[in-house]
């Protein structure tokens, strides 16, 4: 049977940041020098298979710190976490390493900067997300307020509105953000904002690229977890791009071939928690159904590399 032809585009940059990367070496690391078990407070980064893996080699996950004994290490995700974590391991005299990625850090100094100069915080973030609970945990409650839509805006109460500074969670949408941005600027002229965009590098590589395949694509699949808060914006952005068929995918069982049916053009993306192994996967899947040409459309290069904690580079 004649397979018929497909051109698949290749999003780039697509799948892991730098503190993905970071955070999944520093648990393969803390299991070399500690030996098994090694402990994770929430999903180190939030994709199943990465998860998995790392289980498999002697990690074990989760939710809350009084689930870990006291004589083994213990890991903090990616996303970060509130101050009284690392106060209760430290009361606890734990060994812990915090992966916390680098980027998102830069967001908590940020908010206790503000906070020392005496201004109230509003975040824009996701409600329940581990960075958003890990953000405003970095200061006492009710000095940090989540907005997540444009409609919270108008409805948020501040003790001040000429005290105010705002942070962003990482991984958002950059154009929702922007409207978001906009609305606190109109309502609260004197609000201060961060001195750099706080949404990641990687965030806005992966969306811009998506935004440069999607137009010319019938499909777009992104490879990224239902958690994954960076995943879904990419499916929103390539929804909002013009691609009339975008869906977030797992691995390439999750895809629904009925749908893709009579397709002549095909993108791929991936989820900065996603591993290359999963987009190859899907690559592959296509390649069993179609005559597939794949053209990779790069829109950045990145090279950006963050260095593991101290203590995993000095001998045990």
């Amino acid at each position: 049977m004649t397979k018929s032809p497909l051109t698949l585009y290749l999003a780039a940059p697509r799948g892991f940041c730098a503190g993905v990367d970071r955070a999944i070496k520093i648990v393969e690391m803390a299991i070399e020098k500690w030996g098994a078990p090694v402990y994770v407070r929430h999903e180190i980064v939030h994709n199943k298979f990465v998860v998995d893996g790392l289980r498999a080699k002697g990690a074990v996950f989760v939710e809350e710190l009084d689930e870990c004994p006291d004589d083994r290490p213990v890991i903090f995700s990616a996303h970060g976490v509130p101050k009284a974590i690392p106060a209760e391991a430290e009361r606890r005299q734990m060994i812990y390493v915090d992966a916390t990625c680098p980027l998102v850090s830069k967001v908590h100094i940020e908010a206790e900067r503000h906070a020392e100069r005496g201004l109230q915080i509003i975040m824009i973030g996701h409600r329940g997300h581990p960075e958003t609970i890990g953000t405003m945990g970095q200061l006492p409650e009710g000095e940090v307020l989540l907005v997540e839509t444009v409609a919270d805006v108008a409805r948020i109460a501040v003790r001040d509105p000429e005290r105010l500074a705002f942070v962003t969670q990482t991984t958002l949408s950059v154009d929702d953000t922007r409207d978001i941005v906009a609305a606190l600027q109109a309502r609260f002229p004197q609000i201060v904002g961060p001195h750099k965009e706080d949404i990641c590098y990687a965030t806005t590589n992966r969306q811009e690229a998506v935004k440069a395949v999607a137009p010319k694509s019938d499909a777009l699949l992104v490879v990224g977890a239902p958690n994954s808060s960076n995943s879904r914006r990419l499916v929103e952005v390539a929804a909002k791009a013009g691609c009339s068929y975008a869906q977030l995918v797992q691995r390439a069982e999750d895809i629904d071939w009925r749908a893709l049916d009579g397709i002549a053009t095909v993108a791929v993306s991936a989820g900065a928690s996603a591993p290359e192994l999963l987009v190859n996967e899907v690559i592959d899947a296509f390649r069993t159904r179609f005559d597939v040409t794949v053209e990779v459309v790069e829109t950045a290069v990145e090279h950006v590399e963050f260095k593991v904690p101290r203590v995993l580079r000095q001998p045990a």
